[in-house]
Order: C-alpha cells, then sequence, then structure tokens
C-alpha cells in the first residue's frame, strides 16, 4: 500500500496562466479531461481553477468567458502538500479544510496533484467514490 504523495499522485498537472481567459482553461479542462487546472504567475503555483469555479464564480454571475480572466475567479488562498508528504496527511488536511483537490508542490513548481477521488481509489477502493474514480471516464 502506497505511503507517500508521489506514489498516487497525477504528474504534471495542467497548468493555465493567471492572465489566460476561462475559455482558454475550460478548453485544457476539456482536452485533458479533467475538472481542474493548477494557476502559475511567473512560474509559481499561484492558485487553482476547477470546472465548478468557472460555472459558479462566472457563468452564473453573468460574466463573459472570454473577457474574463483566470485571476478574476480562481481559488487563490491554496494548501498545497509536497511528495514527500503522507497520503495520512493529505487526508488529514483535506478534510480539515474540506478542499477536494491539493496541488503537489516542489521549491514552488507543481509536480502533481491529488484528488479525493486518488484517495479514496488508494485507500477505500471498493467504496462509491473509489468506484467511481478508478472508473474510465466518460466523454
Amino acid at each position: 500500500m502506497a505511503q507517500y504523495l508521489r506514489d498516487i499522485m497525477t504528474q504534471k498537472p495542467v497548468t493555465v496562466e493567471m492572465n489566460d481567459s476561462i475559455v482558454a482553461a475550460a478548453r485544457s479542462m476539456r482536452d485533458g479531461n479533467i475538472g481542474d487546472v493548477v494557476v502559475l504567475e511567473n512560474g509559481e503555483v499561484r492558485g487553482i481553477l476547477t470546472d465548478r469555479d468557472i460555472v459558479v464564480r462566472a457563468l452564473a454571475e453573468g460574466r463573459d468567458p472570454a473577457r474574463t480572466s483566470v485571476a478574476d475567479i480562481c481559488s487563490r488562498v491554496l494548501t498545497t502538500l509536497s511528495p514527500k508528504d503522507s497520503i495520512a496527511d493529505a487526508a488529514a488536511v483535506m478534510r480539515a479544510k474540506a478542499i477536494r483537490r491539493l496541488p503537489i508542490v516542489e521549491s514552488g513548481k507543481p509536480v502533481g496533484i491529488v484528488s479525493l477521488g486518488d484517495l479514496a481509489v488508494e485507500r477505500d477502493p471498493e467504496s462509491a467514490l473509489g468506484g467511481i474514480s478508478a472508473a474510465p471516464p466518460n466523454r
């Protein structure tokens, strides 16, 4: 059984820049079949943007997606961990802060991402979330 985040993280997370439009970010999510992107500024991790952020903070507010930048709606108060941190640490942090995705960072650079589904697949693969998360994506 894996013990460290480096063993379960999705490596090389998809990134976007703060000044990118949310349309560009949404296309990156679509093309990568993912629900989040790590937001960079000058190569450093500055936030995270999810598909839900786009819907709730932009579309539902009537913002023009082509003119709304990632910086306008991304989450900037970030919790990150290192690939050397334990899976148990990630579970505790995600539970305490009610977050679903956790960027994994080394020296300020994104090296991975761990989702709630990744934890479920590793720790409780027979659970509903573990089973759904392990299933191939439906496009």
